[in-house]
């Protein structure tokens, strides 16, 4: 991308003022995407003519940083483009028609310019869309960036390869699978390249799991080939620290990550052997063994949205397992409001955007069912409405709003001793063993369900009485029709919606 600025941008940029935090994210963003920041040679004879000669001169040596746009054309050549704004003497307009006329001929792609008369011109070019002032060339060009505002647990840290040490024996399996020197040569070029992980530190201070993922726009060189598309490679996903469910709270981020920088697909390759753990923990979530590359390794590729033509072929929970976290949410399925007690709900969903971290976790524990995709809620509710894929509504009694859709898996009812309930539910439930015993006084109801997302606006109490929705105190059904008021007052991304 050839984006050229206009002198008064430079002056902004290269003046003993503090350059606005505006203009600082501009100039980053630019840096980040590798846009080449080009500026006309006549902004340099325009900044000559400055008659304060050490102003001159100061702004003179700054520009040396920029290239120069080469070859420049003369806009008094072309007579249709003159003939749509007039013949001129001033100076300064030939500067400003200079600039103008480079976006005109696709010298550049973008003007950046806080010169209004310029902006005026370049509606009556046509001109507007590339012709943008500082916010709106920062609005535009911060789309573009990849975001890695992506929260994780204390205990998983966010790093670059660089600082791994490759001597350490979590790398072991993997030198063997493709060879020392080719291992070594991959480490190296990835460290250089400034490449991130998620990475957890055991407490000797040695790996215990690592998930090195980049961003792809390219066909993957495999049998059968697969075409080139947007797409987050899981360059390495390896756990060896078991027992936290570390690889969903992998999936979990990486799905989030791609969800944030508008990728709608994910893959991994990988040696596949006999009774593969990592194999079925990422098919659980839609990761289908697609090709295969020339050494052997099988590419595992998951999408996020369902094709128009695989809608009607599905059931609502398959479109829920295997697009994931996309979700059938039409008339099929129920919708119920779940009311969860806040000291739970900080529990169950760790990655919810206003849940105060505790100090276990800042000293490096994990709260194991917070890492999970798949969660278990237990109550002694008598319902058994509930079915596999409906909708379910988690509303904190503390808070008194709704907060976060999950898709139900499976339900059990009529559980009586805690053993039971402890085989269906694992390490998945808030729930302690005394508490679980307790909650056995009374049958019990196990739902098992999948979090698919938070919402951005959490419903109060207050919209859901203006809904018609009665304050939560137990499980409770509520229509389609007010769920869709619901789902939109708290903002869930349509695309990952199908109804």
């Amino acid at each position: 991308m050839r984006i050229l600025i206009d002198t008064n941008i430079i002056i902004y940029r290269e003046d003993n003022h503090i350059i606005p935090a505006v203009l600082q994210d501009l100039l980053k963003s630019c840096s980040h995407l590798k846009f080449n920041i080009l500026i006309h040679p006549k902004s340099v004879d325009e900044l000559k003519k400055d008659t304060n000669e050490d102003r001159q001169q100061i702004a003179l040596s700054k520009l040396n940083t920029y290239p120069i746009l080469e070859f420049p054309l003369d806009p008094k050549t072309d007579n249709d483009f003159m003939a749509y704004l007039g013949q001129t003497s001033k100076s300064n307009d030939e500067v400003d028609n200079s600039l103008l006329y480079s976006v005109y001929r696709n010298a550049v792609d973008f003007l950046i310019t806080e010169d209004k008369g310029i902006h005026k011109k370049a509606v009556i070019l046509n001109l507007k869309e590339r012709v943008l002032s500082i916010d709106e060339a920062h609005s535009v060009f911060r789309k573009s960036l990849i975001n890695e505002n992506v929260a994780n647990p204390p205990a998983l840290k966010k790093l670059s390869v660089n600082n791994l040490d490759i001597n350490d024996g979590f790398f072991d399996s993997l030198k063997e699978e493709y060879g020392l020197s080719d291992f070594k040569d991959w480490f190296y070029k990835i460290s250089r390249a400034g490449r991130k992980c998620w990475v957890h530190f055991k407490e000797d201070g040695t790996i215990g799991a690592l998930l090195v993922y980049k961003i792809e726009d390219e066909t993957i060189d495999s049998s059968p080939q697969i075409p080139a598309n947007k797409r987050l490679k899981l360059a390495t996903f390896k756990v060896s620290y078991v027992g936290n469910k570390i690889g969903e709270l992998f999936i979990k981020l990486a799905i989030e990550y791609s969800i944030k920088n508008r990728i709608d697909e994910l893959y991994l390759t990988h040696f596949t052997k006999e009774d593969d753990h990592l194999v079925d923990l990422i098919t659980e979530y839609g990761f289908c063994k697609t090709a295969t590359k020339r050494n052997g390794e099988d590419i595992y590729l998951k999408k996020l949205i369902v094709p128009d033509s695989k809608i009607k072929q599905l059931s609502p929970i398959e479109i829920s397992k295997t697009y994931y976290p996309t979700f059938y949410d039409g008339e099929e399925v129920n919708k119920f409001i779940i009311p969860i007690q806040p000291e739970f709900h900080q529990r169950l969903f760790t990655d919810y955007k206003n849940r105060q971290t505790t100090f276990l976790e800042y000293t490096g524990e994990f709260i194991v069912e917070g890492n999970t995709i798949k969660k278990a809620y237990i109550s002694n509710s008598k319902t058994k409405k509930i079915s596999t894929a409906d909708i379910l509504l988690f509303y904190r009694s503390e808070k008194s709003e709704i907060t976060s859709i999950g898709v139900v898996e499976k339900t059990f009812s009529g559980l009586q001793s805690k053993e039971e309930i402890m085989r269906h539910v694992g390490k998945r439930t808030v729930y302690t063993l005394d508490e679980i015993e307790k909650k056995a006084d009374k049958p019990v109801l196990v739902i098992l369900f999948t979090l698919h997302f938070h919402f951005k606006n959490p419903i109060k109490l207050s919209d859901l009485t203006a809904m018609g929705i009665s304050h939560p105190q137990s499980i409770s059904q509520t229509s389609h029709e007010k769920y869709i008021l619901i789902k939109n007052k708290g903002g869930i991304n349509e695309r990952f919606t199908v109804n």
